[in-house]
């Protein structure tokens, strides 16, 4: 059995939103749902038509009468609420929350998270039976998170703590990064045609202009492909400069 976290919906109220909650769930390789007292009751029709295909969560999903009941196997349990309770309790962000759920299960324990009514959200004597509070840092002035939003972001935080995803990437189909190599010949290329065209005609200057120059395209992380439209770009230039100029050579036309 997976030592994932468990979610449990209690007294979820609308098909819909249980739905939308196990499709949260398998974007975030949460496999455990377990529905205590749903209003509408279980199998729920609706729920399956906005889970997206995460029809395998629903199927296994589990309805139990009580939350002492759907908790009972569970070592750790984390209640969602946004509203203080006047209980002496551990009030952890879901980041922090996540962390404190990987050290148990590397212990072998299993947690759980509780998540109460769209309309009421937990009551206190379900608050109670947690370890600890999440709370989601959002406007004070508007805290109000729908079901599916609520699981997404602990979900999301608990399988973002466990993957190895860059944080960022170069997503190149058809083509490849470009060496140094080649864009340092492209750099050749280009100052070339701007001291022909006197740009960088002032000795004193010509240095830091070359180096900001260079710059502006190492910023851009170019591809292979990049760096040869760039090349052709000022080859064409170079080229419309000299055809306005006449066929003689050295004719008088302006650049």
């Amino acid at each position: 059995m997976s030592l994932a976290p468990v979610i449990v919906l209690v007294q979820p109220q609308l098909g819909e939103n249980i739905g939308m909650a196990a499709r949260a769930m398998a974007n975030c390789a949460l496999t455990d749902l377990r529905l205590v007292r749903p209003r509408d009751g279980w199998p729920n029709e609706k729920s399956i038509a906005n889970a997206a295909g995460a029809d395998a969560i629903l199927d296994a999903a589990r309805v139990f009468e009580s939350t002492e009941a759907a908790i009972a196997d569970l070592t750790e349990i984390y209640a969602t609420t946004a509203r203080s309770r006047g209980m002496i309790k551990r009030v952890l962000t879901p980041d922090a929350a996540v962390a404190a759920m990987r050290a148990t299960t590397t212990g072998g324990g299993r947690p759980g998270v509780l998540f109460g009514p769209e309309r009421t959200g937990l009551n206190n004597d379900d608050v109670a039976l947690a370890d600890a509070v999440i709370s989601v840092p959002v406007n004070p002035a508007f805290t109000s998170l729908n079901l599916a939003q609520t699981v997404m972001i602990v979900g999301y935080e608990w399988f973002q703590a466990g993957t190895d995803a860059p944080s960022e990437q170069l997503v190149a189909t058809h083509t490849v990064p470009a060496t140094k190599g080649e864009l340092h010949r492209f750099f050749e290329h280009l100052e070339h045609e701007l001291d022909v065209a006197g740009f960088l005609a002032v000795p004193e200057k010509r240095p830091s202009m070359v180096r900001n120059i260079r710059n502006i395209f190492e910023r851009a992380a170019l591809t292979e492909m990049e760096v040869k439209t760039l090349h052709g770009i000022v080859s064409r230039l170079v080229g419309a400069r000299w055809s306005g100029r006449g066929t003689g050579e050295g004719g008088s036309g302006s650049a």
